[in-house]
């Protein structure tokens, strides 16, 4: 059974730096994705990044590159996205997710998903 589980959310000042983490377990496949994405109230959930688990390749949302860093630590399992600069309009849930099989960016191709962890920037 694969379970994700987020944490590290919090509440920030813009201009501040958040490291969020996706403990996972049950991922037994060969190759496999992991990728964030986020939602704000009302709005559809948009992708963010991507990190493949076998060769540690990444893909950003083009809004989020530059400030936005995902990686992986094989030992322990979890995946990171290392959010720099956060602004207002970063104020979302974010959500871990993975997929057996190559990096994808849409919703729909992702199996497994985190519970989500808020992410709230003050101006």
């Amino acid at each position: 059974q694969v379970r994700l589980v987020e944490s590290g959310g919090g509440l920030v000042q813009a201009g501040g730096s958040l490291r969020l983490s996706c403990a996972a377990s049950g991922l037994t496949a060969s190759s496999y994705a992991m990728a964030w994405f986020r939602q704000v109230p009302g709005k559809e959930r948009e992708f963010v990044a991507v990190i493949s688990w076998r060769s540690g390749g990444t893909y950003y949302a083009d809004s989020v590159k530059g400030r936005f860093t995902i990686s992986r630590d094989s030992a322990k399992n979890t995946v990171y996205l290392q959010i720099n600069n956060l602004k207002p309009e970063d104020t979302a849930v974010y959500y871990c997710a993975a997929r057996i099989g190559i990096m994808l960016v849409t919703i729909a191709e992702y199996t497994y998903w985190g519970q989500g962890t808020q992410v709230t920037v003050s101006s």
